[in-house]
C-alpha cells in the first residue's frame, strides 16, 4: 500500500493550477486561483496544514463561513465546484481519502440565482447606440466603438481585446476571431474561432475610429490591434471602463439617481463601475444574445456568432420571457442585423 503524501492547502493548489495551465487559458487557471485562494486562506487561519486533515465537518464550516460573508449563491457556487475539482486531484493523487471529496455538498441554485438580471436591455442599447450615432463629440469614440461591436457580435472581452487591425475586413463586413496564445488567447481555444458579419453602420463607426481615435501602436509581439490605447493592446480593465463609461445613461438623457453628470464621481474611469446603471462587458454579451435570439435569429446561429452552446445559452443568457418573445418579429441572420432596426411589431 502506497503512503500517503502530505500536501498543504497552498501546495494542493499551487500544483492543481500547473497541471490546469498545461490545458486551459491563462484566465480560466486565473479564475481558478481566485476561486481557491479564498479556500486556502480560510484553511490556513483555522490552522489546517495539511489537505489529509480534511474532514467533512470543515468542509460544511468553510461554507457556512462563505455564507456568512454575503456571497451570491453563483458565486459561492463557482467557488465550492472548483473546490471539489481540487479535491477530486487530491484524491487521484492520493493525498486525501476517497470519500473526502462527496463530503462537499455543491448547492443547487434557482433560475434566477444562476443567473444575473443586470443584462444591458435592448432599449437602452437602442438609447445609447442611437445617442452615440448622432452625437458629434462621442461619435466613434474607444467607448461608441467599444459598444457597437461588443452588442452586434455579442463576444466576450477576451475576444474583443484579441482582435486585430487585420482581422477587419471592411468590404466582406466582418470581423475574424482568432486564438494567439498565450497572450490574447480565446477562451474556448481554436474551438472559439470564428467569422462574424456586421452590419455597415458598425463598419463605419471601426472605419472612423481607426482614422480618428485609435493609437497607432503595436502590442509587445509586433501585432496592431484593434483596439488600442497609448501602451499599444489595452488590458482587460482599459475595456472594462469602456464599458462601463459607455453603458452610463447620463450620456445622453438626466440621471436615474438624481446625481449631476459634471460632479459625479463615476464618471470618472476608476469610479465608472460602481454607477448603478453602468453595465459591464458581460451584461452587453448577456443583452446582446437575448436580443439577437428576440429578433429572430435561430438559436443556432446565435451560438456560433458568440462561440457558445445553445444549450449555455438556453440556461444562462435567454433573459426574455414567452409573453416578450411572442410580440417580437421572427427574422433571418444577415450582415443587416442592426440594433436601430429593432422595430417590433
Amino acid at each position: 500500500m502506497s503512503r500517503k503524501r502530505e500536501l498543504s492547502p497552498r501546495e494542493a493548489r499551487d500544483r492543481f493550477l500547473a497541471r490546469r495551465q498545461q490545458r486551459q487559458t491563462e484566465k480560466t487557471v486565473r479564475s481558478y486561483r481566485n476561486r481557491l485562494t479564498r479556500f486556502v486562506h480560510w484553511a490556513e487561519s483555522e490552522g489546517i496544514e495539511s489537505m489529509s486533515e480534511l474532514s467533512g465537518w470543515d468542509l460544511d464550516e468553510y461554507q457556512a463561513y462563505r455564507e456568512a460573508q454575503g456571497v451570491a449563491p453563483a458565486t459561492l457556487k463557482g467557488q465550492l465546484m472548483a473546490l471539489k475539482q481540487l479535491l477530486d486531484y487530491c484524491v487521484r493523487i492520493e493525498v486525501v481519502d476517497e470519500e473526502i471529496a462527496d463530503k462537499l455538498e455543491i448547492p443547487k441554485l434557482t433560475p434566477e440565482e444562476e443567473t444575473s438580471d443586470k443584462n444591458l436591455a435592448s432599449e437602452e442599447a437602442l438609447s445609447l447606440l442611437t445617442f452615440y450615432r448622432e452625437s458629434h463629440q462621442f461619435y466613434a469614440t474607444p467607448e461608441h466603438t467599444f459598444l457597437e461591436v461588443a452588442w452586434h457580435t455579442g463576444a466576450r472581452i477576451s475576444g474583443l481585446r484579441a482582435l486585430d487591425l487585420g482581422d477587419f475586413d471592411p468590404d466582406q463586413q466582418s470581423l475574424e476571431f482568432h486564438h494567439r496564445p498565450p497572450k490574447t488567447g480565446l477562451k474556448n481555444k481554436k474551438s472559439g474561432e470564428r467569422v462574424v458579419g456586421i452590419n455597415a453602420t458598425v463598419v463605419s463607426v471601426l472605419q472612423t475610429y481607426i482614422a480618428r481615435e485609435r493609437f497607432d501602436k503595436r502590442d509587445d509581439d509586433g501585432r496592431e490591434p484593434l483596439f488600442s490605447c497609448r501602451q499599444g493592446r489595452p488590458s482587460d480593465s482599459t475595456i472594462r471602463a469602456w464599458s462601463y463609461r459607455g453603458t452610463q445613461p447620463c450620456v445622453y438623457r438626466d440621471c436615474p439617481h438624481g446625481n449631476e453628470r459634471r460632479s459625479c464621481e463615476f464618471t470618472h474611469r476608476n469610479h465608472a463601475s460602481k454607477c448603478p446603471s453602468s453595465r459591464s462587458p458581460h451584461a452587453i454579451r448577456t443583452g446582446s444574445i437575448t436580443w439577437q435570439l428576440d429578433v429572430g435569429i435561430p438559436i443556432e446561429l446565435v451560438a456560433e456568432r458568440v462561440n457558445a452552446t445553445p444549450q449555455t445559452i438556453r440556461r444562462y443568457y435567454d433573459k426574455a420571457d414567452e409573453q416578450e418573445r411572442f410580440r417580437l418579429r421572427r427574422r433571418e441572420l444577415s450582415t443587416n442585423l442592426d440594433i436601430e432596426n429593432d422595430d417590433n411589431e
